[in-house]
């Protein structure tokens, strides 16, 4: 087909192995200076510099001067949404990084996936809404309803009220470790930032895990019971 999107071109920005650890490392929800994503992506400042500006050209990132720094981040949500996918697919094809370690399981049972919970703790989440009809699927759409508007606000979190008006309020995304959905959109936003207000989690320095509390783990069981 000579007309529509040119998918090839996003494809290629992305299958370049520095810029593909780059965009993993951004996964993380914060920006991130040059010199951070080189040494994520092994390459040197410089050879980064020129995967940013194509990554940049490409509308996958973007780049904004603070100070004596320029900072990295994600373009979009629909960005992230589409790394996470990808790390789904290449995750259920067997082809996954040769870096095993203590954080793999730590990994695997919570972590941010750019602003919204991911993992085991987060496909239960997910499950756990779906179950008591608080997230209804109809066709491609996920919504919150009527029930599970009730059922938010009286954790303390008004879903009517809630930042980034334009982004879907629900939106499933496919989690790479656990193979199925987790909550993404404004609410799954939300439902993070909740979470760490409360003082359930907190997300551990220079990762992308989300480490719960004692009482943290106990709060979320009886919030969200899989059963």
């Amino acid at each position: 087909m000579k007309t529509g999107p040119d998918i090839a071109r996003i494809a290629a920005l992305i299958g370049d192995p520095a810029r593909a650890n780059i965009l993993t490392a951004l996964m993380s929800g914060k920006a991130l200076t040059a010199t951070e994503l080189a040494a994520e992506a092994g390459v040197t400042a410089q050879t980064a510099s020129a995967h940013l500006a194509r990554l940049e050209a490409g509308g996958l990132v973007t780049q904004a001067r603070q100070g004596r720094h320029k900072y990295t981040r994600l373009a979009s949500d629909e960005v992230a949404h589409l790394i996470e996918a990808l790390m789904g697919i290449a995750a259920g094809a067997g082809h996954l990084r040769t870096r095993p370690g203590p954080r793999d399981p730590a990994l695997r049972r919570a972590r941010v996936c750019y602003n919204h919970l991911a993992g085991d703790m987060g496909t239960r989440m997910y499950d756990s809404l779906r179950a008591r009809g608080f997230l209804q699927q109809d066709d491609t759409t996920l919504t919150l309803t009527d029930s599970g508007h009730r059922f938010i606000t009286s954790l303390g979190l008004d879903p009517d009220h809630l930042p980034s008006p334009r982004t879907a309020m629900c939106r499933d995304c496919l989690d790479w470790s656990e193979r199925r959905a987790h909550l993404a959109g404004r609410l799954g936003r939300g439902l993070l930032a909740h979470i760490e207000a409360l003082g359930w989690a907190h997300r551990v320095p220079g990762t992308r895990i989300v480490r719960f509390t004692p009482k943290g783990d106990t709060a979320f069981n009886a919030a969200f019971p899989t059963s």
